[in-house]
């Protein structure tokens, strides 16, 4: 499911929150903008997993796991303002890139 969003730069800013459930999502841009999947609702409990950074040619790939009974968030920083296209599978799907190029 091709999702848009537009985030607004500086800190990280949370794309979509997951409670037990698994999740696959792939990126492509912008480049320079980093990605990451944060397990746990805050400090001091919780760790970032997958951290990435986007060069806007290839496909980058998150994954969210049964760690997310814990709660888990996608989270993605970016330097200027901007609108991300991102691509979302929910389920224990095995795929190595999205179904639909963007």
């Amino acid at each position: 499911m091709i999702q848009k969003k537009f985030v607004k730069a500086g800190d990280w800013r949370t794309l979509n929150w997951f409670w037990n459930v698994k999740a696959s999502l792939f990126f492509a841009g912008p480049a320079g903008a980093q990605i990451k999947v944060r397990y746990g609702d805050g400090w001091p409990i919780g760790y970032d997993s997958q951290k990435q950074t986007l060069d806007g040619r290839n496909y980058k790939k998150l994954t969210v796991g049964i760690v997310s009974v814990a709660y888990a968030r996608v989270q993605i920083k970016v330097a200027a303002d901007t609108e991300v296209t991102y691509d979302l599978y929910l389920g224990d799907v095995a795929i190595s890139s999205p179904e639909i190029p963007f």
